[in-house]
């Protein structure tokens, strides 16, 4: 049944692939698609999708792959549900990282942000990490949580002073900073995949772990499950992951915090279902939300940071009062 479910669901996420490339602020007849996505014939409309949609949807899979694997990764690690991509420290190291770049080093192109925010994700990830296994006693969820969360307001403090005090930085980070898919390039694309791929193939092997690390501190050790290096190991793929979407796309709420929960109605609490669910129905969100940002307000858009926080927000709630989020 599991299986039939995960082949579903890449068909799921197939026909959103197919309608991120059709659908847009300009209009395209599907047959034209067609025919321009296998014989472009170099005029304006083949430029408009391999230009432009080919590489977004790109993104978008690799982007919304990342963030459902590190949301799922890290809701089995700290034990916490409403854990998101942005409790260690992340999503914060990654701005800062931007916001500095432009400040110090005067860089206002994208793919020159894209390693500068995977340089600063990666800080942040291994000073949470840090902090939260110094002292006595070993690593625990509870411990990861407090570090994520220290370090996560420390930096946004610099980052509001630094933006509060120099406006011609804050104009040029917030056009990183509201989460989008759109203006990115195949280079982009090409930057972070390596990171994203090595981060999944490190995550979709940390199911046992993770669900060891679910039985509790004792049980996980009596199963023979070395839970410290669990911990690492997916402190690693964390970074990896949600580094690279955070780099390529700025940082999108929602998508790593949602998707868990929705596989979690069919797929249960084992988490190596979850990790692979999450994997294949998280871009389908995303690039859901991308293709209904390009047509409700025609001929602009919205980026898909905006409607995943419009989406998402109220569901959240829902689950917040329906008290299903619990259920790990």
């Amino acid at each position: 049944m599991r299986w039939t479910g995960l082949a579903v669901s890449f068909a799921v996420l197939a026909a959103v692939a197919a309608l991120s490339l059709a659908v847009g602020a300009q209009a395209i007849p599907p047959g034209e698609v067609w025919r321009q996505l296998w014989w472009p014939d170099g005029g304006e409309t083949a430029a408009i999708i391999h230009d432009l949609r080919i590489p977004r949807t790109l993104l978008g899979l690799c982007v919304g792959s990342a963030l459902g694997l590190a949301g799922a990764l890290m809701q089995g690690l700290t034990r916490n549900p409403l854990a998101d991509p942005g409790l260690l420290g992340v999503n914060a190291g990654a701005s800062l990282a931007v916001v500095l770049s432009i400040l110090l080093f005067g860089v206002t192109d994208l793919r020159g942000w894209v390693w500068f925010s995977l340089a600063g994700a990666a800080a942040a990830a291994a000073a949470v990490y840090t902090l939260g296994t110094t002292g006595r006693g070993a690593a625990n969820p509870a411990r990861l949580v407090l570090a994520g969360a220290a370090i996560s307001a420390s930096l946004l403090a610099v980052i509001e002073a630094v933006l509060t005090l120099n406006l011609a930085v804050f104009d040029k980070w917030r056009f990183w900073d509201v989460g989008a898919l759109a203006g990115r390039d195949a280079e982009v694309v090409g930057q972070v995949a390596p990171f994203v791929v090595a981060g999944a193939v490190l995550a979709l092997g940390l199911g046992r772990g993770l669900n060891a690390i679910a039985l509790g501190e004792q049980t996980g050790q009596g199963l023979g499950v070395d839970l410290g290096r669990v911990r690492l190991a997916g402190a690693a793929a964390v970074m990896l992951l949600c580094g690279a979407a955070t780099a390529a796309a700025g940082p999108i709420g929602f998508i790593g915090l949602m998707a868990p929960h929705a596989v979690r109605a069919f797929t249960g609490p084992d988490n190596r279902w979850v990790l692979a669910y999450s994997a294949v129905l998280a871009p389908a969100l995303l690039l859901a939300a991308d293709v209904l940002g390009r047509v409700v307000v025609r001929p602009g858009e919205l980026e898909s940071g905006i409607v995943t926080a419009f989406v998402g927000a109220p569901v959240f709630v829902f689950l917040l009062r329906r008290r299903r989020i619990v259920r790990l």
